[in-house]
């Protein structure tokens, strides 16, 4: 055996050697997208893995246990055997929110349901919020560029006597001006804050408001900054009955009805952190369900049509004022009063409505909610013979966010 053989065969062999390290070395893992946390947007969003968006997802659940109206014999829930005097309510919300910023601006979805069960009845899914956003603009369900506030409490029995009728479907546009000044324009259904349409003023068979022919238009002005918030708004509401026989309808004519208002909401942390005092007025002429939610009911008149076929419009204002003070960072306790009236068209049922609502709440850690809640309602008819209506209700409410 030759040197140059020795040298072939310990070539050959740490050839061999090495292949066989080589193939007893672990293989790499794939790399993985961790999810990571999003803090531009605040607290409880992280990254879509894969992408540029951030997402929080949340929700809740909420129970009640409701005492119903406890006044007027003729007409409370504890003068029948078959009334429902009390009640439990149950409801579960989810929340979904992404945030993307782009060249356009932030780009934004928002969708927020909630299923409710009353007593032993059946689920009731809402779609409470689902609405797209781009810079300043917003086309979806959210809630009315009218509405500013709506009073410090629940109101979930009784509607505090505001202009809250829930959210509703809109396209809408805000500019913003800069140091908390903006302005926004608003298209939104105008179903959701119709009254009704009256014959003589009464209800009447046949009688009432015709199709969607034309939305709402709504603006307002409004500023935010450290003290506080304001707010000037106005909006636009077409009323266009169906009534057989009045020459209004046959010649396709409606009115137009309108409403303003302003509000203003105060910090007040000189007195405790969380401390605010609002207020609020409103007037409409044709448009009362943007004075008090309360009005927006089949029950009572937008306009009326009068003997001579003409179309009346129904008048209402109202003013209201809120307050919260936290007694200590855990507990607090607020107190809402509205007073607002109607004067029905054309011979309609005129009346006054007073709304005090009050609550006091604990939060014994973060996200949970203890409270218990008292609201009255009172509504004086000024019509000859007409007896007031009351409403008393309580509220035991225990609620969990996430």
């Amino acid at each position: 055996m030759n040197i140059k053989s020795i040298l072939l065969g310990a070539s050959a062999a740490a050839l061999a050697a090495t292949g066989a390290q080589a193939a007893d070395l672990p293989v790499a893992p794939e790399p993985v997208d961790y999810v990571r946390v999003c803090d531009a947007f605040g607290t409880g969003f992280f990254y879509i893995p894969g992408t540029e968006t951030c997402l929080k997802i949340g929700g809740g659940v909420r129970a009640e246990f409701r005492v119903f109206d406890v006044l007027d014999n003729g007409g409370s829930a504890w003068d029948n055997r078959s009334d429902d005097s009390t009640g439990m309510r149950a409801r579960g919300y989810m929340n979904f929110d992404s945030r993307t910023n782009t060249e356009y601006g932030l780009l934004r979805t928002y969708v927020a349901a909630y299923i409710t069960v009353d007593n032993s009845g059946g689920a009731g899914l809402t779609l409470d919020e689902a609405f797209i956003q781009l810079g300043g603009f917003v086309a979806g369900r959210t809630g009315s560029y009218f509405d500013f506030y709506t009073g410090d409490n629940w109101g979930s029995v009784l509607n505090q006597g505001f202009a809250d009728n829930g959210d509703v479907n809109l396209f809408a546009y805000t500019f913003q001006f800069g140091n908390g000044f903006s302005a926004s324009a608003s298209v939104e259904v105008g179903s959701d804050r119709r009254a009704n349409i009256f014959a003589l003023g009464l209800p009447a068979a046949g009688f009432g408001y015709g199709g969607d022919k034309v939305p709402d238009f709504v603006a307002n002005l409004r500023v935010d900054q450290g003290w506080g918030s304001a707010q000037l708004m106005g909006a636009l509401h077409h009323v266009y009955g169906v009534a057989p026989g009045f020459a209004p309808v046959s010649t396709g004519k409606g009115k137009l009805g309108w409403a303003i208002g302003a509000g203003a909401t105060f910090n007040l942390p000189m007195i405790a952190a969380g401390d605010s005092f609002s207020i609020q007025a409103a007037y409409s002429q044709g448009a009362v369900g943007y004075v008090n939610a309360n009005f927006a009911n089949a029950a009572f008149s937008d306009a009326s049509y009068t003997a001579a076929g003409g179309l009346k419009l129904s008048s209402a204002w109202g003013i209201g004022a809120g307050f919260t003070h936290f007694w200590t960072p855990a507990i607090s306790s607020s107190l809402t009063a509205n007073y607002s009236r109607l004067d029905q068209a054309a011979g309609g049922a005129d009346f006054n409505e007073i709304n005090v609502q009050g609550n006091v709440g604990w939060r014994p850690v973060s996200g949970l909610y203890v409270g218990a809640e008292l609201e009255y309602r009172n509504r004086d008819f000024r019509a000859a013979g007409a007896a007031s209506d009351d409403a008393l209700v309580g509220i035991l409410r225990v609620q969990r966010t996430f």
